[in-house]
C-alpha cells in the first residue's frame, strides 16, 4: 500500500528509511534520455590574473609580506656559515652559487623599490607644479634613463666604486670600438 506505482506498471523500489538515497543496481545502465546532475569542473584559478583577487599595489604588498625579508636574511646567515663549514667542494660552490643568487635577487629588489621611488618622487613633484599653475611635465624614455644614470653614478660615488665602474666601462667600450674598426684589406 505504501509502495508507489509509475504510469508503467512497474512498482517504484522503496526506501529503507526516507533519509537515506534510492538504491539502484549498479548493473542495469542509466537510461538514455536521464537527468544526471553534473559535477562542476573544478577550474583552477591563479591569484596573479584574477580580478578577484584585488589590484596589484607594490607598497601593498611589501608590507604585508615584509617578514620574507627577515626569513630571507636569516636564511642568508644560515648558506653563509654553511659555506665556511663545508670542505666538499662540489657543495661548496652549490652554496656560493646559492649566495650570489640570494644577493642578486636583494639587489633587484631594492633597485625596483628605488625605482619606485623615484616614480613617486616625480609624481608628487608633478602635482605641486600643477598646483604652483605650470603645466605638468612628462617624462620621456631618454630623461627617465638619464636620471637613472645620474642615480647610480651618486650611488657609485657614495659606495667608492665609481673609478673601478668607470675604469671597466672604459675597457668594455675599447673593445666595443676595435671590433668595429676595419681591417686591413689585401692590396
Amino acid at each position: 500500500a505504501t509502495q508507489s506505482t509509475s504510469g508503467l506498471g512497474k512498482a517504484a523500489p522503496k526506501r529503507t528509511n526516507k533519509n537515506r538515497p534510492l538504491e539502484m543496481s549498479a548493473k542495469q545502465r542509466v537510461p538514455f534520455l536521464r537527468k544526471v546532475v553534473p559535477v562542476k569542473k573544478q577550474r583552477a584559478r591563479d591569484p596573479r590574473f584574477d580580478d578577484l583577487s584585488g589590484e596589484y599595489k607594490p607598497s601593498i604588498f611589501e608590507k604585508t609580506y615584509a617578514f620574507l625579508d627577515d626569513m630571507k636574511k636569516e636564511e642568508k646567515e644560515m648558506v653563509k656559515k654553511q659555506l665556511n663549514k663545508v670542505q666538499d667542494p662540489n657543495r661548496k660552490q652549490e652554496l656560493e652559487q646559492l649566495l650570489q643568487r640570494m644577493n642578486n635577487q636583494e639587489d633587484a629588489q631594492s633597485s625596483r623599490r628605488r625605482e619606485r621611488e623615484r616614480h613617486l618622487q616625480f609624481k608628487r613633484q608633478q602635482r605641486e607644479r600643477v598646483r604652483q599653475g605650470s603645466k605638468p611635465f612628462h617624462l620621456t624614455k631618454s630623461a627617465q634613463r638619464q636620471m637613472e644614470l645620474a642615480e647610480k653614478y651618486r650611488e657609485l660615488k657614495r659606495s667608492g666604486k665609481l673609478e673601478s665602474f668607470l675604469g671597466k666601462k672604459r675597457k668594455r667600450n675599447a673593445v666595443k670600438d676595435r671590433r668595429r674598426m676595419p681591417t686591413k684589406q689585401p692590396a
